[in-house]
């Protein structure tokens, strides 16, 4: 007998593919129903924030340098850091050999900035004039201590790849503004200068077991910022119209017949880059925006691809409707020689940041649009390798951090949180990254208890079983 069959004309294969949706029969109507398909399809509640730009630093900035004012650790130079802080802290296997743990207080001075007195490095003075717009959780923790697992859970809300990301679950939740243009789209830029930058992995944008009509497109540099979404050479947009037609039409067949939700997905995928085709050339050319725009974003601005670039992009997103903007800087990942190292990536981030902003501000987009800065966990306060004066390194360190947020229902000029004297612990209202994105998805005007979505027999959401909305942020 031949095990791939089952009887006559009728294969193992195509057995379990049409036996396999009648489990699912049941929900089908609702898979296929747009308001029931996710939560709801529209807020569960009044919205403040119609869109969020999410600039995640990959990498981890170090909370000490930029945005956690320590002063008394001045007079700590070089003491080593008290066990009883540490406690039984788990570390990486970069210092966990090291005999010593010296103290490095941060190089750069810090200074009060606006009417609410917020302490910020020198290292933003551009994003330090909207100091009265910010709200900085210092708060912020996460259990992963290492890149890839701890960006990860900032963007899934699990270590472990194979769930959705924020930006699907927003897309799955709320739909798209824009017939055009996807709900959700990614970008990535290099550091200019030369420092550790981590690679970063697509499941970062990725639906997870959410349809692949909720993934994340992500734009690229170059004359094709959406990879083979151009006609090749000799396919008119009359032929490429006809060859979808048809394929839809085949796929309809099948959809039809196995009853696949993702076939579906994939016509709508389809249906979705044909219409891309005239709007996403005129989106990423900047070469309409006045000279007054790259000088306002800074001197990398021309340069396709960079984060300054990609700023203004975001911008343009933001105006045509697109639900939720990543933005990946790359590079903040600094073992050592972590001064020159962050100077130089404060170069690339602070001044678009600030222009973005600002833009976002004068054209009323603000009281609608949530901004995140941010990575995936914090630095040490004691030195990776040697410590001089002048230099030194700073090892990965999740028990606290900084990210800020701006506009649409946040308090701006207000602190949230509270570290130690070695911003090492949390003495005051932590803020888990499960509790960050339950806020976030709050200001959607989603509640993130109830977007949920089921998969192999159970009901997961984005903040798996925790989060809490972090109502002390909330303007």
């Amino acid at each position: 007998m031949n095990p791939e069959t089952l009887h006559t004309g009728l294969s193992r294969r195509h057995f379990l593919s049409r036996t396999s949706t009648g489990i699912g029969a049941a929900a089908l109507a609702s898979l296929l129903n747009p308001r029931l398909f996710a939560a709801t399809q529209t807020p569960h509640f009044a919205p403040k924030a119609k869109r969020i730009i999410w600039l995640t630093q990959a990498g981890a900035p170090s909370q000490l340098d930029l945005f956690d004012y320590k002063p008394g650790l001045a007079p700590q130079f070089d003491k080593d850091l008290p066990g009883s802080v540490r406690g039984e802290q788990r570390l990486t296997g970069m210092t966990a050999g090291q005999k010593r743990f010296p103290i490095a207080p941060s190089v750069f001075k810090f200074q009060q900035h606006g009417q609410s007195g917020l302490w910020l490095s020198e290292l933003l003075p551009q994003t330090a004039k909207f100091a009265d717009d910010l709200c900085v959780i210092r708060s912020l923790h996460t259990e992963a201590i290492n890149h890839d697992p701890a960006m990860t859970l900032l963007q899934t809300g699990h270590q472990i790849g194979g769930r959705p990301s924020f930006g699907a679950w927003a897309s799955y939740g709320l739909g798209s503004e824009n017939s055009d243009l996807p709900a959700f789209v990614a970008m990535i830029s290099r550091p200019s200068g030369p420092t550790n930058a981590q690679p970063l992995h697509e499941r970062m944008w990725g639906s997870g077991f959410l349809p692949s009509r909720y993934q994340g497109v992500r734009f690229s540099s170059g004359k094709d910022p959406v990879l083979f979404l151009s006609n090749p050479p000799g396919i008119t947009s009359t032929r490429r119209r006809a060859m979808l037609d048809d394929v839809a039409a085949l796929n309809r067949l099948k959809f039809t017949e196995y009853q696949d939700p993702e076939t579906q997905a994939r016509i709508d995928q389809y249906e979705m880059a044909f219409r891309m085709q005239s709007a996403v050339p005129e989106l990423a050319d900047l070469s309409k925006e006045p000279a007054s725009i790259f000088e306002r974003y800074g001197p990398e601005s021309k340069k396709p691809g960079t984060y300054a670039a990609n700023c203004i992009l975001a911008r343009r997103l933001a105006e045509r409707g697109v639900r939720f903007i990543q933005l990946y800087h790359r590079g903040w990942d600094q073992h050592n020689n972590l001064p020159s190292g962050i100077r130089s990536q404060c170069y690339d981030t602070d001044q678009p940041t600030a222009a973005l902003l600002g833009e976002l501000k004068e054209r009323g987009m603000l009281e609608d649009t949530l901004v995140i800065w941010g990575g995936e966990f914090g630095r040490s306060v004691y030195s990776q390798g040697t410590l001089t004066k002048d230099n030194y390194g700073r090892d990965h360190h999740p028990r606290c951090y900084s990210v800020w947020m701006a506009g649409a229902g946040v308090k701006g000029g207000h602190v949230f949180g509270e570290t130690d004297d070695f911003s090492y612990n949390i003495v005051k209202d932590p803020v888990h990254i499960h509790d960050l994105n339950a806020t976030a998805l709050h200001l959607l005007g989603i509640d993130h208890l109830r977007l949920t979505y089921r998969f192999q027999g159970r009901d997961y959401r984005l903040t798996d079983v925790h989060g809490e909305v972090v109502k002390g942020i909330l303007a």
